[in-house]
């Protein structure tokens, strides 16, 4: 007996059935998690290396390549996993007509949060 004989007449006809999405959006989880724990490692090191250190030391540190390119890695893959997380809770658990207006707020929020920290990355790295 075929699968589509066991659905009923609407389903048939609607083709209602898995929209296949869910596998994208938890793989881009689950990458970006794996991606934050060195991420976290590094920068929770760093924080305790340049813990007695001045502001100038930490601003130097800053400066240098590795370090600059590791904050702005670290500030897209937390945003991002943020924004995926907070995206699946609210699907979840928000039942109203605002599911769409958080979903955005959310988006907008992390980008925002994202969007100021490489920019002030970017102008600590490209200051005089």
């Amino acid at each position: 007996m075929d699968s589509r004989d066991m659905r009923s007449p609407l389903a048939r006809a609607e083709g209602l059935g898995s929209a296949k999405g869910g596998v994208k959006h938890w793989w881009a989880e689950r990458v970006s998690a794996v991606a934050l724990v060195p991420l976290t490692v590094w920068f929770l090191g760093s924080v305790i290396a340049h813990a007695g250190g001045d502001y100038d030391a930490v601003i130097t540190w800053l400066k240098t390549p590795l370090a600059s390119l590791a904050m702005i890695v670290l500030l897209l893959a937390l945003f991002h996993h943020t924004a995926l997380g907070l995206q699946v809770v609210i699907e979840d658990y928000v039942h109203s007509d605002a599911r769409f207006a958080a979903l955005i707020a959310v988006r907008l929020g992390c980008l925002a949060l994202a969007s100021a920290g490489i920019v002030a990355t970017l102008r600590i790295v490209f200051s005089p």
